[in-house]
């Protein structure tokens, strides 16, 4: 559009470049304002001393995430940028334009929205650790719109769901339930269980995790029910005195090139097995979770001690975990329908 007057304010101008839209207003005289864009569109065209190519970009992301975040969120950028890499590692960081993201985004749209979602979100973090490094001063996908995703209930399974996938379980895999269930706990928050985070003593559990912001491990005290100290009991008196997990395996290390013992990353596996021997719909660990949570609200447990217990930082989402109809939603519906009658 260029330079404009618009009556009884000013002058303006406003004009598109890379697909992003400029404009600022108001001048006095239509030269200040033509004064004002060609500097504007100088700027946005002059080198920046800061732009880097985009493979240093991501290696340099690769190795903060690696040491400060989890194994679990490190695997996730990884594979991300692989794919980033496998596209653009010829260009700088200035040349990622919002067109190449956009292309990016509607390919992955193919799977589906939250893919191209997931895919977008990843990729503004990593611009957005860059400017905040210095290593460049433009988030290009933050410029790029998110898909339009239909969001879906959960599926809690129901007490009896449960209890039936714990009959048909083998011990080892029925204590890990256990755990899960009783605590409340992420599943990787059980699968780093130590020894030492269990005390028989207090009857309490040290769980952490690296859901808080920055990353930072935090801990937080649950304690045992009866049940969960008794599985705890004997799987303490039956334990391999050289292994500090509570859960642990024997696996290939790829890295090392031979067989190791350590904790698990990922059981969940065994859990369709289960749900199809024990006859019920499929549900994996994070459910549990949220049916604890939707226990406890059910029995008038305050929700910022639901909160503490989820581990949460947020109260918003811990009402995300609670899933059952409210006594006021109930009474709201009668009255309703006593209304019309």
């Amino acid at each position: 559009m260029g330079v404009y007057l618009v009556k009884e304010k000013g002058w303006r101008y406003d004009f598109m470049m890379n697909g992003e839209r400029h404009t600022k207003a108001y001048f006095q005289t239509k030269k200040e304002a033509t004064a004002a864009e060609h500097r504007k569109r100088q700027s946005l065209t002059r080198p920046t001393a800061t732009d880097i190519d985009f493979l240093t970009l991501v290696n340099k992301r690769l190795d903060e995430v690696q040491q400060r975040l989890s194994h679990g969120h490190y695997m996730d950028t990884v594979y991300h940028c692989r794919r980033w890499v496998k596209r653009w590692s010829g260009l700088t960081c200035s040349e990622i334009t919002i067109e190449l993201i956009t292309e990016l985004r509607n390919e992955r749209s193919l799977i589906s929205n939250q893919t191209a979602n997931k895919e977008l979100r990843y990729l503004r973090s990593l611009f957005n650790w860059g400017i905040k490094k210095g290593f460049t001063d433009y988030n290009p996908a933050a410029r790029v719109d998110m898909m339009r995703v239909e969001k879906r209930k959960l599926y809690v399974p129901p007490q009896e769901d449960i209890e039936k996938v714990l009959a048909v379980a083998n011990e080892e895999q029925r204590d890990y339930l256990w755990c899960i269930r009783d605590t409340l706990a992420r599943s990787r928050e059980i699968n780093n269980l130590r020894w030492e985070d269990v005390d028989f003593e207090a009857r309490t559990v040290t769980l952490f995790t690296r859901k808080k912001r920055h990353g930072t491990k935090t801990p937080r005290v649950i304690p045992l029910t009866n049940a969960l100290y008794e599985v705890l009991s004997r799987r303490y008196q039956n334990r391999d005195f050289q292994v500090p997990w509570v859960f642990w395996h024997r696996f290939f290390s790829k890295k090392k090139r031979k067989v190791i013992i350590g904790p698990y990353k990922d059981r969940k596996k065994f859990m369709r097995t289960l749900c199809e021997k024990a006859g019920v719909r499929y549900f994996r660990f994070h459910p549990l979770r949220h049916s604890g949570a939707s226990i406890m609200d059910s029995i008038n447990i305050p929700m910022s001690e639901i909160q503490s217990l989820l581990g949460h930082e947020n109260r918003r989402t811990t009402e995300g975990y609670i899933h059952t109809t409210s006594g006021k939603n109930c009474e709201a519906i009668m009255a309703f329908e006593k209304a019309r009658n």
